[in-house]
């Protein structure tokens, strides 16, 4: 995809882009309505106190949290189009601000934890809508269905969301304007309900309410998918979402209002007195009895595109995180041509086993409420920090800085504090899992850092002569017609010591031709460009690629491309040197070497780093191997192994005798 794609992507408005959007963007938020407003009653009597405080809370949270914040302020921090907490950090990375990388590993970890209780969460909630009328369905039933139905979803994540895409935007559509006639209809019942929008009525629930303070926990809720919104900005882009926002939040607030009309017209009860037992849900129950079974089919399928939205989310963060030295190389597929469009086997199987654990472990919505939501408040928190560095970089006034990002934290802080209360409850499950993320994401990144500290780097001018000579050596069998080395030097007149040892020392390789490739990536997502230095004539090259951190690195279609484009240009030869197969204009063949290191007996390691270096090294043992990693065809793929010494010790002090 072009950089001018992208451009045309970001600044068109169209019918059918806002239709996308509505499919892609707000499954997350949108389902919101099914298990908020229970969330907040919980088992209290309905008071039109707690009703009211409740919807005012909520609009107040809809408009600074996910209005103000993220559609309007964080939606302009695009890379290139690109939104999410990584696309955010590899734009203020380049402030050199080294600490920075702590909110992006923590909200990234954050968020793709919480993303393992949103499927379950949604589809629970949704399903549990059979309550209302078959009051006899079971927790276990209920489980069975919806397991079945996240297998059925985690399954088709193979084929790519193509077809399915295509099904998406008209019935997240159908299920937005079923809010929206839904609350209508009860509001017609009660207009005392818009007193809400008074924020003296947030401010009473926050006194009044049983649980006090802490109702802010269930609040949240309603503004959990405002980080996914932003993350998924590429798929559709700004102008898109900003206009589409507008149709999305007008029907969750008439469906919140109409929730409320509905509960001040009952109040005194509870909700189970009004219908469904335990698991009585004012979604549903403000529906016509007629209507329930349509609405809980309407439901389920929004929950299931809202958990779609979010396992492609995963998908796109973990690329993200591979890119930026953030996690160890995994399998990536392409199902579709569509732009963004990936498949992570790894991550979508152990995200079905997450969900399916959540639903097994949590068996009710309800359950799932009271853990949900602790992780993304520190997303949230994290994306703000790096937000004040961006508008700090784009020489905003300080003036609107400070009070806007005191502003934010405060809200945020106030909703972490009130989801403290959750850890007992269940929340520790989606803290142990970002803690394991974050430890999985600082250690691949500190082992990269530590190892690129003790790697020796050589100047190649130093070894011109010697390669030159070696390579019409005929004393010695040549190895490859071609010889390639991937290099992790970042200047083209500088090499890594060891891939000289390999060509001179350890066996010595003489080939016609050598090149040492390297691949940069880049800040921004989606751009694929080279560039190539001539260091001897015919003999040595360099060439440097340049890609996204969204670009696929498949070096050996791309290195392939490089020689076509330098044959052409009368740049190189790449006939065999062989004189039966020159004669015969017989192309030579093209060898691959890659390094692979092992830590060496003879390091001398500080405790830490013995730590972080083993966990590396388990991880990249279960990791892509370097040769899959950069797309190479295994069958002219050298790999050598090389002792990495860190610390090395001291000159031994020996005595010789006679």
């Amino acid at each position: 995809m072009s950089a001018h794609n992208h451009q045309t992507l970001h600044s068109k408005l169209t019918a059918a882009g806002l239709l996308i959007t509505l499919g892609i963007i707000y499954g997350d938020i949108g389902t919101s309505p099914l298990y908020v407003m229970k969330a907040i009653l919980d088992v209290h009597a309905i008071s039109r106190d707690i009703v009211l405080g409740g919807i005012s809370c909520i609009f107040w949270t809809l408009t600074l949290q996910t209005t103000l914040k993220y559609v309007i302020i964080t939606l302009s921090a695009d890379n290139h189009g690109e939104g999410g907490i990584f696309a955010l950090y590899a734009l203020v990375k380049r402030t050199k601000i080294k600490w920075l990388i702590v909110p992006a590993i923590i909200g990234g970890s954050a968020l793709l934890a919480d993303g393992i209780i949103t499927p379950p969460i949604s589809v629970t909630a949704a399903v549990e809508g059979v309550k209302t009328f078959y009051p006899s369905m079971t927790t276990k039933n209920i489980q069975i269905i919806v397991i079945c139905i996240l297998i059925a979803l985690f399954t088709i994540q193979q084929f790519g969301t193509k077809l399915v895409g295509k099904f998406f935007a008209p019935m997240m559509l159908v299920w937005f304007s079923m809010l929206g006639i839904l609350g209508t209809i009860q509001i017609f019942n009660d207009f005392s309900v818009f007193n809400a929008i008074n924020p003296y009525y947030a401010y009473e629930l926050l006194k009044i309410h049983p649980e006090g303070f802490f109702v802010l926990g269930a609040v949240f809720l309603c503004t959990t998918g405002a980080e996914a919104l932003y993350s998924d900005m590429g798929h559709c882009g700004r102008k898109n979402i900003r206009i589409s926002w507008i149709f999305v939040k007008i029907m969750l607030l008439l469906n919140y209002f109409g929730q409320g009309a509905y509960l001040i017209n009952h109040e005194g009860k509870t909700l189970a007195q009004l219908g469904g037992g335990d698991d009585a849900n004012p979604f549903y129950l403000m529906m016509e009895t007629w209507f329930q079974p349509i609405g809980v089919v309407i439901a389920t399928m929004a929950a299931v595109i809202a958990s779609q939205a979010l396992i492609s989310g995963s998908f796109t963060l973990i690329n993200e995180a591979m890119r930026l030295n953030f996690w160890p190389k995994v399998k990536i597929k392409y199902p579709t041509e569509l732009k963004g469009q990936l498949y992570i086997p790894s991550i979508n199987w152990l995200l079905l086993l997450g969900c399916i654990g959540i639903v097994l472990y949590f068996e009710k919505s309800e359950n799932m409420e009271h853990a949900y939501g602790l992780a993304i408040v520190l997303c949230m928190i994290m994306t703000t920090m790096l937000l004040n560095f961006y508008l700090i970089m784009k020489r905003v006034k300080m003036y609107f800085i400070i009070p806007l990002i005191t502003l934010y934290l405060v809200i945020e802080f106030s909703f972490l504090y009130a989801n403290i209360v959750k850890f007992i409850d269940g929340g520790f499950v989606t803290l142990i899992i970002a803690c394991v993320l974050i430890g999985i994401m600082a250690t691949w990144f500190m082992a990269k850092q530590i190892s690129h500290n003790y790697t020796k780097i050589v100047k190649i001018d130093n070894y011109k002569k010697v390669l030159a000579e070696l390579s019409v050596d005929l004393s010695i069998p040549k190895y490859a017609t071609h010889l390639i080395y991937m290099t992790n030097s970042t200047r083209s007149d500088e090499i890594e010591e060891k891939v000289m040892y390999s060509i001179l020392q350890k066996r010595p390789k003489r080939a016609d031709l050598y090149w040492f490739v390297h691949v940069n990536i880049l800040s921004e997502p989606y751009k694929k460009e080279y560039r190539v230095t001539e260091i001897v004539k015919d003999d040595i090259y360099r060439v440097d690629f340049y890609l996204g951190f969204r670009e696929p690195t498949k070096i050996n279609l791309m290195f392939k491309q490089v020689i076509k484009d330098m044959v052409q240009r009368g740049e190189v030869d790449i006939t065999s040197r062989y004189e039966s197969l020159n004669k015969n204009n017989i192309i030579g063949d093209f060898k691959f070497v890659l390094s692979e290191k092992f830590l060496s007996n003879d390091s001398d390691l500080t405790f830490f780093e013995k730590v972080v270096m083993n966990n590396y090294f388990i991880m990249k043992k279960l990791s892509l191997s370097e040769e899959k990693g950069f797309g190479l065809d295994s069958s002219s793929v050298k790999v050598e192994q090389f002792p990495m010494v860190l610390h090395p010790p001291e000159i031994i002090d020996m005595k010789r005798l006679n």
